[in-house]
């Protein structure tokens, strides 16, 4: 009788952690490759107007998912400068608001924003939701990185600090 309680109560503890990583996205993954997708950039400080892939094949890639009107987005800007800084030209480094521009927000909108929270990297924008859907970003921010191949190996939705960030990219780029 002991035994079994014994095994059930495994069992179900396995069951609730397991559930409880996934659903906080913190298991690494050996996902199929994400397709590079061409993103407009936007003219903003770090960034000019164009277009980029992302993300870029054979390189390491971040990507974070933002927006102007999230508070936590603009909270993580100190950690994601450092970051950016702290990992230089060994990465694509990119944030990414999935916002519709011209609707609530515009271009310019969003490179005030970035002006104003200290961003100094490239800022695209995913109008259309094809990066957002690629990723299955279902919020934001939204952290991810990627290998050389373009497969998800790291992602995180929530406040990430430079520790994890920086961490997580090292690991990658081991």
């Amino acid at each position: 009788m002991r035994r079994r309680d014994l095994l059930i109560g495994a069992g179900s503890l396995a069951a609730v952690g397991g559930g409880a990583a996934v659903a906080f996205d913190v298991i690494g993954s050996s996902e199929a490759a994400v397709d590079e997708l061409e993103l407009e950039t936007i003219d903003a400080p770090g960034s000019s107007a164009g277009t980029t892939a992302v993300p870029a094949l054979g390189q390491v890639t971040f990507v974070e998912m933002f927006a102007t009107w999230c508070t936590i987005c603009q909270a993580m800007m100190p950690d994601l400068a450092a970051t950016n800084a702290a990992v230089g030209d060994d990465v694509q480094f990119i944030s990414v608001t999935n916002e519709p521009l011209g609707n609530t927000v515009t271009r310019d909108d969003v490179a005030a924003w970035w002006a104003d929270h200290g961003g100094e990297w490239t800022v695209a924008a995913d109008p259309e939701l094809e990066l957002t859907r690629a990723l299955d970003a279902s919020g934001v921010p939204y952290s991810f990185v990627l290998d050389e191949a373009n497969r998800i190996r790291w992602r995180h939705r929530g406040h990430s600090d430079r520790t994890e960030m920086e961490s997580q990219i090292r690991a990658v780029l081991e």
